[in-house]
């Protein structure tokens, strides 16, 4: 099963990151093994006593609310956003103790927000125009969509570093925020994306607002002195005259917002051309990449591709197998069978082993035993093989790991 989101997102934090390799362990388990260790798991984190079978039930409805979130928000989801959604919509979970009560409200708030701008996200935006198109198709009310970016962001970013990046993304949310009605939305859905639900709303009344939020964003970004261009492009759609479906509309502000800026293609004055704007496809040896990365006990043959959308999806299934966790900061260590029942601290985990602390690493036989204790997760009992041996002076060893089945 793929993770919903992109390849290449930043890094996650260590307990969802841990979660998502567990989905792809237990992938590879047989459903007794599967349900006994789910049946652990779900003890550690909830405290419930389920049963094997009922756990695995819990746990295929948590793959699919998880892919739900993914496709609703737009980018990969949270597994524990999932796994609390369900044990709390089923009631079974009363008194979460996978998470505390001020977490939990933190994150409903963080699905539907943007961080850096405070504006709706991109699930919110999904959620609202549809229900905000079924408003007008049932009464027949007008619905005018804007999409606005900021013109040579990425000018901005290479020149001037993120930080300025991010506050004029600010002063942008901050126009769009101050300019509206309280019946209009506005959303952040991308990184110099905007959009703007505007119900009951004609297309000259739509595109007098695009001016005015243009003109305003010039006034704000006037004292920065950015010698770059920078603006706010836009392009408007309407119901129903531009269209009476999602896609339709979404299409129509896109293709005006692109003719927006025509005028920088031609001169070549522009970083976002329509080329660019493209979602980059993978290169065409993605595959033979990953392959030369992954640890040779955990490949699998790869399918045969027959769209870009597949090849993506097995690329991330790949790039997921050797990423690395890194667990140094948390709770994580190894329980040691040999020698001498030592602890070991984890410096970080993956699909096809471990890397370990140690004081001697020239202790340690070709393979030995150990108990992992990291977060989330309940110990488990692993057979580990040695493959390197690392060691600096001044500082402990490190022994890198692959698991044996």
């Amino acid at each position: 099963m793929s993770i919903p989101g992109d390849p290449g997102k930043a890094p996650l934090p260590a307990e969802d990151a841990i979660l998502e390799l567990l989905v792809e362990t237990l992938e590879g388990l047989e459903s007794p093994a599967r349900a006994q260790f789910l049946q652990r798991f779900f003890k550690t984190i909830t405290h419930l006593d389920l049963t094997e079978p009922v756990s695995l039930e819990y746990w295929d409805k948590i793959l699919v609310r998880w892919h739900e979130l993914g496709e609703t928000m737009g980018k990969r989801a949270s597994l524990k956003l999932a796994i609390i959604d369900v044990f709390m919509t089923s009631q079974t979970l009363r008194f979460p103790i996978l998470i505390e009560y001020e977490e939990l409200k933190k994150l409903q708030i963080n699905a539907v927000t943007d961080p850096l701008t405070g504006l709706h996200n991109r699930r919110l935006f999904e959620e609202y125009f549809d229900k905000e198109l079924n408003r007008s198709l049932r009464h027949n009310h007008r619905l005018a969509l804007i999409l606005l970016d900021l013109r040579h962001f990425k000018k901005i970013n290479d020149r001037f570093g993120h930080p300025e990046g991010d506050r004029l993304l600010k002063a942008a949310a901050a126009t769009l925020q101050n300019s509206l009605r309280t019946s209009d939305y506005a959303f952040r859905i991308g990184g110099d994306e905007f959009a703007l639900l505007l119900p009951q709303t004609d297309t000259e009344q739509a595109a007098a607002l695009a001016r005015r939020l243009r003109a305003a964003y010039g006034e704000t970004i006037s004292a920065m002195h950015q010698q770059v261009g920078l603006g706010l492009d836009y392009g408007v759609a309407v119901y129903p005259s531009d269209g009476d479906q999602k896609e339709f509309l979404m299409r129509a502000a896109d293709d005006r917002l692109y003719k927006w800026k025509f005028p920088d293609w031609q001169r070549g004055e522009s970083a976002s051309t329509p080329e660019a704007r493209i979602p980059p496809t993978l290169p065409a040896n993605a595959d033979a990449i990953a392959a030369s990365q992954a640890p040779a006990a955990s490949m699998e043959a790869a399918p045969t591709m027959q769209s870009p959308s597949q090849a993506a999806e097995h690329y991330e299934s790949e790039r997921r197998k050797w990423e690395r966790i890194p667990l140094l900061g948390t709770r994580a260590y190894a329980q040691l069978e040999e020698p001498s029942e030592k602890k070991a601290r984890v410096v970080d985990l993956s699909y096809g082993g471990v890397a370990l602390e140690v004081p001697s690493p020239e202790e340690f036989g070709a393979t030995f035993y150990a108990v992992l204790h990291v977060p989330i997760l309940p110990p488990v009992r692993v057979s580990l093989r040695r493959v390197y041996v690392a060691r600096t002076e001044g500082s402990p060893g490190r022994i890198g790991c692959a698991f044996v089945s």
